[in-house]
């Protein structure tokens, strides 16, 4: 089983020639922010493919997520826990087949990025992504073989805050002719915390997917006067008040990243019996029966004595391993990067933005409402997308060199959910074929 788990990473780290890398990258004063990452070369051509950084959201989320259950080319069998292993298989629909992919574990605290000091371990969404770019800028100086790729800023969630502003720094950078110089082509996002009103949208959303009625949706629109966050609604507009309340009973129970999918409580902590885990005839939507049924496998395996040697975790880093640390010393300072996606279509980069349909954390309605608001024309109307001749959902082009599409019955991480469709999707993208 051993030999098999590192077989299927292909992570013989003990040399660059290798498929991946498993190392950890210092930055920050004194290098006491110790980052730790995974590297999967691109499986076609690695010197001339794309390279990305890709981060998961949370902020504190490990990006073991999108290595194992989103775009990475390895992914859990789906069999019952017995208490050994997990078993590990490679996935057809990586990324990877047409890129290289770093998956960095960022800020620190997150995964099995630590901090050597106690100042250190404080951080923030600007520090992050100055972090990121130190890290970036120290890889390709260890790595220069790759100096000259199409490089690309890539994240789900939560990263939608942090990877427009790191790519606005790499911009920056590379214009006062910062060494080594980073070819930025880029970015990419799904399902993109992107500004403070977003969760105005989860009301509209609930309506269209016919979670609440239209009497109750119109109710709150006028009651509230459409806004619907706490903090910021008055303590004595009784009228909105009793509305959100009838709000919040009709979604007691729905699981809010793929609102089809069955509630499976708010922790994906590995707490249940092993004979609790379902197969995969449990239910037709997913591998396992609640997608934290897949999850909680990640705490087994990466907490597994052997796994760590594998991977070289640093003894000192973390005790055990979680995927999404909330515990974090992280504040936002800048909640709103409308600005930087206008700055970096002004400077002529391209991105593809994706939203899965039934998120109902970040809803495709408030993706497509910020994009308004960068006020670009429309190249390519909104249209149907598909694959093998089947709509895998919606697109519409714009003349900043953003594409928008959304991800038929894809959830808050859309890959995790529908994983050819969007593999489809990259791949057309990133090799500028129309999708």
């Amino acid at each position: 089983m051993y030999r098999f788990l590192i077989i299927v990473l292909c992570f013989c780290a003990a040399n660059s020639a290798s498929t991946g890398r498993i190392e950890y990258v210092g930055v920050g004063v004194n290098e006491d922010v110790q980052l730790f990452y995974y590297f999967v070369r691109s499986e076609s051509t690695p010197k001339d493919d794309p390279l990305m950084l890709w981060l998961t959201g949370g902020p504190g989320c490990s990006s073991i997520s999108g290595l194992l259950f989103e775009i990475g080319p390895i992914e859990f069998e789906a069999d019952p826990y017995n208490g050994s292993l997990p078993k590990l298989i490679l996935r057809s629909e990586s990324w990877t087949k047409m890129a290289s992919i770093i998956f960095l574990d960022i800020p620190v605290g997150t995964g099995f990025s630590y901090a050597r000091t106690a100042s250190a371990s404080r951080s923030t969404n600007i520090l992050y992504s100055e972090h990121a770019y130190e890290f970036m800028r120290k890889w390709l100086q260890s790595h220069p073989e790759f100096i000259s790729n199409p490089f690309y800023v890539g994240g789900d969630s939560y990263s939608g805050n942090p990877v427009p502003i790191i790519t606005q720094l790499i911009s920056n950078e590379n214009e006062v002719g910062s060494k080594p110089y980073i070819n930025l082509k880029g970015y990419v996002l799904g399902n993109p915390l992107t500004f403070p009103e977003e969760d105005n949208y989860q009301i509209r959303f609930a309506n269209g997917m016919g979670l609440i009625s239209d009497e109750l949706y119109k109710s709150l629109f006028y009651g509230c006067h459409g806004e619907y966050r706490s903090g910021y609604i008055d303590s004595n507009n009784v009228e909105c008040l009793r509305s959100l309340e009838l709000y919040e009973k009709c979604i007691d129970g729905i699981q809010k990243p793929h609102v089809l999918e069955p509630y499976c409580g708010d922790t994906e902590s590995p707490i249940e019996l092993p004979s609790q885990m379902r197969s995969k005839k449990s239910h037709p939507l997913s591998a396992f029966y609640c997608r934290f049924d897949e999850t909680r496998l990640a705490y087994y395996w990466v907490n597994d004595a052997r796994v760590r040697e594998a991977l070289r975790i640093q003894k000192e880093s973390i005790g055990e391993w979680i995927r999404c640390n909330y515990d974090l010393n992280f504040t936002t300072t800048v909640d709103d990067v409308r600005p930087y996606h206008l700055n970096l279509s002004n400077k002529g980069y391209r991105s593809l933005v994706y939203s899965g349909d039934h998120d109902m954390v970040i809803p495709h309605q408030s993706t497509q409402a910020w994009i308004k608001d960068l006020g670009y024309s429309i190249i390519d109307q909104w249209r149907s997308w598909k694959v093998h001749g089947q709509i895998a959902g919606y697109i519409e082009s714009y003349s900043n060199g953003m594409t928008y599409a959304t991800v038929k019955g894809g959830g808050h991480t859309a890959p995790e959910y529908k994983p050819e469709e969007c593999f489809m999707m990259f791949k057309r993208w990133i090799n500028g074929q129309p999708l």
